[in-house]
C-alpha cells in the first residue's frame, strides 16, 4: 500500500508541475499579445485563477494556434535587439580601427594632416 501512494503522490506531483508549466505560458502568452486589451487580459487571468483546469484548456483551444506565432516574433525581436546592439558595439570599434589606420598613414607621409582630418570627419559622421 506504502508504494501505491508514493506513486499516486509522484503522479500527482507530474500533474501539478504540467499544469504550472502550461499556466506560465498562458501569463507569458497574453502579456506578449499587444493586440489584446487589459481588460481581457484580466479576465483569462480571474478566470485561471477561479477554474484554472477548463480555462486553461479553453484557452489552448480557442488561442493556442497564435501562441507559436507570438513567441516567435518574441524572439525575432530580441534577436534582432541583440544583432543591432551587437553591431552598434562592433561599429564603434571599426571607427577606432579606421581611425588609428588613417592615422598611421598620416604619420608614414601617405596622407596630409588636412585628408587626415577629412577622412576622420567622415569616419566618425558614419554612424
Amino acid at each position: 500500500m506504502g508504494d501505491m501512494s508514493f506513486l499516486t503522490m509522484f503522479i500527482w506531483a507530474f500533474v501539478f508541475i504540467a499544469y504550472l508549466m502550461v499556466l506560465f505560458s498562458i501569463i507569458g502568452d497574453l502579456f506578449r499579445d499587444h493586440k489584446m486589451s487589459g481588460w481581457a487580459k484580466a479576465a483569462w487571468i480571474f478566470f485561471l485563477i477561479i477554474g484554472f483546469w477548463i480555462t486553461a484548456l479553453i484557452y489552448l483551444i480557442v488561442r493556442g494556434g497564435g501562441m507559436a506565432a507570438r513567441q516567435q516574433a518574441a524572439m525575432q525581436e530580441a534577436q534582432a535587439q541583440a544583432d543591432a546592439y551587437i553591431k552598434q558595439v562592433a561599429g564603434e570599434s571599426s571607427h577606432a580601427d579606421e581611425i588609428a589606420k588613417a592615422q598611421a598613414l598620416k604619420d608614414s607621409g601617405a596622407l596630409t594632416a588636412a585628408e587626415f582630418t577629412a577622412l576622420k570627419k567622415k569616419i566618425l559622421s558614419s554612424n
